[in-house]
């Protein structure tokens, strides 16, 4: 018996039979590990196969099918199925109110659903407890050390969320895509069932990005004083959110928005509300 390890089952069926230089239907096949996407760049697995030639000779082709040359059709066919509806689901939108709905059973997605949640009549403290259980709760299960995640309401309108521990820098990925990825699953839940909008700090992430936007936008200030107009360099993730807040709470009577390229890149203009 020889393994064989890919990322789909097809590329590992391909690999088995290049390897033993036959057809499919000359190997027996035993599926050790479904492949999975995981979940934000987690937890990931690979198709596994375990093989082993069989020999027919060309007097026994009329013959039926050999047990386990006949299982392995089977195996092939009924685990190509799913993997190709598992891509054609991939493919639909997902709706924001649909994110969490793996991450609970159905007896605490009703009791939490049957939850009606209006800010303004809620104790702060309630609201925090309740975030609280329920982001550490979801991401119990993590491979990783983290410490306990923090939740603490800052003012009526936004939430801090704080990551810390040994391995919580993991959560930030390279080019912090992992970053942006958590923060948009948590603001489409808070937002949409708090009312509140959401400050991620990870690993002193958003302290780190916030020291180096406000460093940028020092001279950028002082010219848009003087000039009463500025289109700022492209920005990333994050960093539009913070130079947006910071340039509203400067130029206050100025117009100040979030413009897109045709390549869907990312700038702030700031002008005399003149929309351009």
């Amino acid at each position: 018996m020889k393994q064989f390890q890919e990322k789909t089952l097809d590329e590992a069926y391909e690999k088995a039979t290049s390897h033993f230089q036959c057809s499919v239907t000359d190997l027996e096949i035993d599926v050790i590990q479904l492949p999975s996407s995981g979940f934000l760049g987690f937890f990931k697995k690979e198709a596994i196969i375990s093989v082993r030639y069989i020999a027919t000779a060309k007097s026994e082709n009329n013959k039926p099918p050999h047990k386990h040359q006949k299982f392995s059709k089977e195996i092939k066919q009924s685990t190509k199925e799913p993997e190709e509806k598992s891509a054609k689901i991939s493919k639909k939108p997902i709706k924001k109110d649909k994110i969490f709905d793996d991450f609970y059973t159905q007896k605490q997605e009703k009791h939490i659903n049957s939850k009606i949640i209006i800010k303004n009549n809620q104790d702060n403290a309630q609201v925090e407890k309740e975030i609280s259980e329920d982001i550490n709760r979801l991401f119990a299960t993590l491979c990783y050390d983290i410490d306990p995640i923090e939740v603490s309401i800052i003012d009526d309108k936004n939430i801090l969320i704080k990551f810390d521990g040994a391995d919580a820098a993991l959560l930030i990925g390279k080019e912090g895509y992992r970053y942006k990825a958590l923060s948009y699953i948590l603001f489409n839940w808070i937002h949409e069932k708090y009312n509140l909008m959401v400050r991620l700090e990870v690993a002193q992430f958003l302290e780190t990005q916030e020291e180096a936007i406000y460093n940028y936008l020092g001279p950028v200030i002082e010219t848009i004083k003087v000039d009463r107009y500025y289109k700022t360099k492209l920005l990333d993730g994050v960093l539009v959110h913070i130079a947006l807040k910071k340039l509203r709470d400067e130029f206050p009577d100025m117009y100040v928005a979030v413009k897109t390229t045709s390549k869907g890149e990312k700038y702030i203009l700031v002008n005399e509300y003149r929309k351009q």
